[in-house]
C-alpha cells in the first residue's frame, strides 16, 4: 500500500475514535441526566472517552508533527518534498548553466569579431606599408 493510502486510512481512524469518542461523552451524560442514573454506567463511560480522547490526541499530534517534517523540507519516507525540491534545484542549476555557456558563446564571439577586425586593419596597414594592391582570398579575407 501507498503511503498517501496509508496516511487517508490513520485519517478515518482517527476519525472514527472521534466519533467513538464523542458517542461515549453523549451516553455518560445521558446516563448522568436520567432520574436514576447508574453511577457505575457513567463511569465506564467516562473512561472510554477519556482512553479515546487519548488515543486521538496521540494520533493527531503524530499526524502533526508528520506534517512538520514534509512541510519545513526535512527527508522523510514518502514525502516527495525533498524529491521535488532536488528536482527544482536543478532545474534551476541547469538554467544558470545555459544562461552562462550563452554568455560565454557571446564573449567569444565578440572577440572572434575583434581579432578579424584587427587582423583586417593590419593587413590593410602592411598592403599601405608596401604599396601592393590587397588581394581577397577564397574566405573573403584580403592577402598582400
Amino acid at each position: 500500500m501507498t503511503a498517501p493510502m496509508e496516511r487517508i486510512q490513520v485519517l478515518d481512524t482517527i476519525e472514527k475514535d472521534i466519533i467513538t469518542c464523542l458517542q461515549s461523552a453523549g451516553q455518560a451524560l445521558t446516563e448522568l441526566s436520567k432520574e436514576k442514573s447508574s453511577l457505575k454506567q457513567a463511569e465506564v463511560q467516562t473512561n472510554q472517552f477519556l482512553k479515546t480522547l487519548n488515543q486521538v490526541e496521540a494520533k493527531l499530534t503524530e499526524q502533526i508533527n508528520y506534517l512538520t517534517q514534509v512541510s519545513t523540507g526535512q527527508p522523510h519516507e514518502g514525502s516527495g518534498y525533498a524529491s521535488q525540491k532536488v528536482l527544482q534545484m536543478a532545474w534551476h542549476r541547469l538554467e544558470h548553466a545555459r544562461s552562462r555557456v550563452n554568455e560565454l558563446e557571446r564573449i567569444k564571439n565578440k572577440h572572434l569579431q575583434a581579432r578579424a577586425a584587427l587582423r583586417n586593419q593590419q593587413q590593410i596597414t602592411q598592403v599601405q606599408q608596401n604599396g601592393s594592391q590587397p588581394v581577397t582570398n577564397a574566405h573573403g579575407g584580403t592577402s598582400a
